[in-house]
């Protein structure tokens, strides 16, 4: 028990220090001069793009136009008609 508490308070330190390092190495860093001048420096290009048009609206249909479909016809499903049966017999 003596050696995993000396190992998660001593060892484990060792990749937060790490972390720590690494942090403050690239705090320091100062950029090179050579990428500033090559490209432009803006990180991709200045182009914009028209949007794409609006979709087509359908067609209206005229005068010679098909005509449209007509509606399904009105059914009853089962349960209505077995609820309508019971209650007619009684």
């Amino acid at each position: 028990m003596d050696w995993a508490f000396i190992f998660l308070m001593l060892g484990l330190k060792i990749p937060l220090a790490a972390l720590i390092y690494l942090v403050w190495w690239a705090i320091r860093q100062s950029p090179d001069p050579d990428d500033e001048t090559a490209g432009g420096g803006d990180g991709g290009s200045k182009v914009v793009h028209p949007r794409p048009p609006f979709p087509r609206r359908p067609r209206s249909r005229g005068p010679h136009g098909d005509p449209l479909p007509r509606p399904p016809a009105r059914t009853r499903t089962s349960t209505l008609v077995a609820r309508h049966r019971v209650h007619e017999r009684t």
